[in-house]
């Protein structure tokens, strides 16, 4: 998931933006940024990095069975196919 830093950089690049008039209130604004992209990021159903990799080698692995067992059923078949040897 994004990391507090990254929020942060991303918070204090918005302030940035704030007119000069309202510069006085940068340090309010960037808290209120902060605390609002991390309850928006919180509601997104992400998964970290890792997370990620592990359910792809599952996904692999999975992968990899289902095609073995498609060839052993094929090779069932066609000996069915062929009838009594």
């Amino acid at each position: 998931m994004t990391t507090i830093q990254s929020i942060d950089q991303l918070a204090e690049r918005l302030a940035r933006l704030v007119p000069p008039g309202l510069r006085e209130a940068r340090e309010d604004l960037v808290a209120n940024i902060r605390a609002t992209l991390q309850a928006g990021l919180g509601k997104l159903d992400l998964v970290t990095r890792e997370e990620f990799e592990v359910q792809r080698s599952v996904l692999l692995a999975t992968r990899e069975k289902l095609e073995a067992l498609e060839a052993q059923v094929q090779e069932l078949e066609r000996r069915a196919a062929a009838g009594p040897g």
